[in-house]
């Protein structure tokens, strides 16, 4: 043996254990590779699960990826399930497991953790609850569906991507369901502009959105509990899913001196912890963020998966293993008809981290708008400012979500510029796309964002703009009527050029802000404004992505037209 390992032990299976173990068998025919897991199964579709609670997917077991027994005979592992680690011995190089038949002692050449994370449970009352659920295991999923199939109304704190899994698992005519945010909006990761569609699709769906509003207890009650809302209210319950998050699972190895940051376990870039012959992967472990340099856990099955292969080549053929790459948080979820996905950083954390950037919307068919069945895409893309790096994008639609995120996060991993986007060389016919694709789109947008051709203002800038400018609605006569910002004025795009006068004069020296219904339209009259040497920006992504920012308050914010007597 090259790199001296006679057995490997491994804690915790699923993505990353499962895709260490696996790969060390192919490296290597002779170690020994033992796998303990606290669980019942140690091979599942963990993404799966809400779509057993659902119904879509029937059997359980078409959720086991693998058991012991088909581990032990296609790669002759020694997998043991309910095989708890409790504690690890690094100068002795042993684990102490807690099994069925009582403690034992394993030793090992090299230990690879991956023991994942547990949901948080937050500090409120009424938690061990017996009609409170989690949804992490494949025993989760079913306890849920048992206690779905009798329940009438249901609660689900938390409205990540588990969290809607859920909700739309529960979803009517099955029963009631709530959903219920602490954060500004459901899906914290997406733009404001874009929750805004996702909660939209839920309220379809029949699903009775909270937001910025915390459960304070659940009191459980004979016939239902009651969920109680920081704002007083009440909602009964006969079931609660509690989707707040996770943690990582680490207690034990931070106890044996494995560091750890915030109780997730350190690593170098193979996956290294600070202790000699210990390795760790997935949810568990700190990992670099490839836009912002930022540290934390990504809980996702890709990293996880990817982790594990690097770790196992590290460990039998040290010195030739590749890096294990830093994640993007590329993640994707189904909602209602729409599909929602993010790759990247978000607003939020780019100006947390101090990087300045510029952020175009666009708006888009998914494919050629002559064909039938053409629907928007609503898509925003982040890029720093300067030289145009690509940061981060989010995709929200009907259809086309996954293909243009997936060529996004390509790009990101690729270290693209937006400008570079206008080049890729993507696939063409009316059914699946455009000749000037939405990625091509986005990247001869910021393009012009770079080289000064376009110059935008955005929905969260209102107040500043409604207060010191011109606003230039460039839309039709019929579309102003049916609502329009306050003091804005109606000019339709094809006549700005011939009445430039009177633009300036209702402007009197201010700067003119021009918007359309989705930003193309205001584009052209921004351009005629600007080639005639005034001060003007274009609403980036137009009235569409300005009502979503402004959400339930649209309709107070634009005005419609009130109609003259015949």
């Amino acid at each position: 043996m090259v790199s001296g390992v006679g057995r490997i032990v491994i804690v915790g299976g699923v993505a990353g254990g499962m895709s260490c173990a696996a790969r060390a068998r192919r490296l290597d025919e002779t170690v020994e590779i033992i796998v303990l897991d606290r669980g019942d199964h140690v091979s599942y579709a963990n993404c799966g699960l809400p779509y057993f609670v659902g119904g879509e997917i029937t059997d359980a077991s078409e959720l086991l990826v693998q058991t012991p027994e088909s581990l032990r005979a296609s790669l002759n592992l020694d997998v043991r399930v309910r095989h708890d680690v409790v504690s690890v011995d690094p100068l002795a190089r042993t684990v102490t497991v807690r099994t069925p038949g009582g403690l034992d002692t394993i030793g090992y050449d090299a230990l690879v953790l991956s023991p994942g994370a547990q949901p948080v449970m937050p500090a409120i009352p009424g938690l061990a609850s017996p009609r409170v659920h989690t949804l992490r295991t494949v025993g989760d999923a079913q306890r849920l569906e048992l206690a779905a199939s009798t329940a009438g109304r249901a609660v689900v704190l938390g409205a990540g991507f588990v969290g809607h899994q859920a909700a739309q698992a529960l979803a009517p005519p099955r029963q009631a369901v709530t959903i219920d945010e602490l954060g500004t909006h459901v899906l914290p990761p997406l733009e404001t502009e874009l929750a805004a569609l996702v909660r939209d699709e839920l309220g379809r769906l029949g699903v009775d959105v909270r937001e910025q509003v915390a459960a304070s207890a659940i009191e459980p009650g004979e016939a239902a509990d009651q969920v109680v809302l920081a704002d007083g209210e009440r909602i009964e319950a006969d079931l609660v899913v509690l989707s707040v998050g996770v943690r990582p699972d680490t207690a034990p190895f931070e106890a044996a001196g494995i560091a750890c940051e915030r109780g997730a376990i350190v690593v170098d870039e193979h996956g290294r912890t600070n202790l000699p012959g210990i390795w760790a992967v997935g949810d568990a472990v700190t990992s670099t963020c490839a836009v912002t340099g930022l540290r934390r856990p990504f809980p996702l099955a890709g990293p996880a998966n990817r982790a594990g292969r690097q770790v196992a080549a590290d460990i039998l053929r040290p010195g030739t293993a590749e890096p294990i790459p830093h994640p993007l948080g590329t993640a994707i979820v189904r909602v209602g008809d729409l599909t929602a996905a993010v790759t990247g950083a978000n607003r939020t954390v780019l100006a947390d981290r101090g990087i300045e950037h510029h952020t175009i919307h666009l708006h888009p068919s998914q494919h050629a708008g002559y064909f039938p069945g053409a629907v928007p895409l609503h898509l925003v893309v982040h890029f720093r400012a300067g030289d145009g790096l690509l940061l981060g994008a989010q995709a929200v639609g009907a259809e086309g979500v996954d293909k243009r995120i997936d060529v996004l996060a390509a790009a990101l991993r690729s270290r693209l510029a937006v400008t570079d986007l206008i080049d890729l060389d993507l696939a063409y016919s009316p059914p699946y796309g455009s000749a000037k694709d939405p990625v091509n789109l986005a990247g001869m947008v910021g393009q012009n964002v770079l080289d000064g051709t376009t110059s935008l203002w955005y929905p969260w800038e209102l107040e500043e703009v409604l207060a010191s400018t011109l606003v230039l609605d460039t839309r039709s006569r019929q579309e102003y009527a049916t609502g329009h910002l306050p003091g804005s004025l109606n000019l339709p795009h094809t006549e700005v050029r011939a009445r430039l006068g009177e633009v300036a004069e209702a402007a009197a020296g201010r700067p003119i802000r021009v918007l359309c219904a989705s930003g193309f339209r205001s584009y052209l009259a921004h351009r005629v404004l600007a080639g005639h040497g005034l001060d003007s920006a274009t609403l980036s992504g137009g009235l569409l992505t300005l009502r979503a920012h402004l959400g339930a308050g649209a309709d107070q914010v634009l005005r419609a037209a009130v109609p003259q007597p015949a």
